[in-house]
């Protein structure tokens, strides 16, 4: 039995068929974490989701900002943008049993030694506490008032976690940490306007792995979302975001016997969308 990490597939179905054959990979034997933002900027976002929605059991999918996007387009709280590419599966025959499957997907996990995040995680939460939060999402989304819920989802404000926070304000700080974040202070205030590689930071401001005294400093973490942060392969940290869509390449990570031991598997992605174009 083997155990895979996948990060940003967005619509590339080409390319994780690709690699999955790679890797030998076998839903009566094998599993799978893929993190987050399975669709959208590329060309085969139907394709995708029909292919980890038939894997059942052997295919754990997290939630990511693209795949909320999703939701709330297909339920009129976004409008669609000129460069998604979702009409696929908003005209699907299938679109309900697609969506309802989405919902149901997980804001984070701790399996196998990992703790598995879309973007980040506050340097205030602990491996604990970020499944706690992640859960209260989760419990959201499948209740009744889930479409209330992401009319109130969007926003940068507030933008630091408080224990004292409720409502949807509790809700959206979050979300936006666990599928947005790349850089915050020390203290956990979260910045959105940067969206390049960690070399140069916004100043006053750290990638968020990298924040002096983060409660989970030595918890090997995997997260996608950064598809400029370059390659981040250390025993306690797995970026998997390589940037697939843009030309780069879909990554797995195998998960070894010892902790934090990991295996990389990367294949080159033909270009879907050109960088720059959001």
């Amino acid at each position: 039995m083997s155990i895979y990490m996948i990060g940003d597939v967005q619509g590339c179905d080409t390319a994780l068929g690709r690699l999955l054959d790679e890797i030998g990979f076998s839903p009566s034997r094998d599993t799978l974490y893929l993190l987050g933002d399975l669709v959208n900027r590329g060309p085969e976002s139907l394709a995708v989701m029909r292919r980890l929605m038939a894997l059942g059991t052997s295919a754990h999918c997290l939630l990511g900002n693209h795949d909320l996007f999703l939701l709330s387009v297909a339920h009129g709280v976004r409008k669609l943008h000129r460069t998604d590419t979702l009409d696929d599966i908003l005209n699907a025959r299938d679109r309900d049993a697609l969506l309802d499957w989405l919902r149901t997907r997980r804001m984070a996990l701790h399996a196998h030694g990992w703790l598995m995040v879309h973007a980040g995680v506050l340097p205030q939460w602990d491996v604990g506490r970020t499944l706690a939060l992640a859960d209260e999402l989760h419990a959201v989304l499948q209740g009744p008032d889930w479409v209330d819920f992401l009319r109130t989802m969007y926003g940068n404000e507030p933008a630091q976690w408080s224990e004292s926070l409720t409502g949807a304000a509790r809700l959206r700080v979050v979300v936006n940490a666990l599928t947005r974040l790349r850089f915050c202070t020390a203290q956990g205030v979260m910045e959105f306007d940067t969206k390049s590689s960690a070399a140069i930071p916004p100043e006053g401001f750290r990638p968020w792995f990298d924040v002096p005294g983060r409660r989970t400093e030595g918890v090997p973490i995997a997260f996608g979302h950064w598809s400029t942060l370059g390659t981040v392969d250390r025993d306690d940290l797995q970026a998997l975001d390589t940037g697939c869509v843009w030309g780069g390449c879909l990554t797995a990570a195998r998960i070894g016997a010892q902790p934090g031991q990991v295996e990389r598997i990367s294949l080159r992605c033909e270009q879907a969308r050109k960088p720059g174009k959001s």
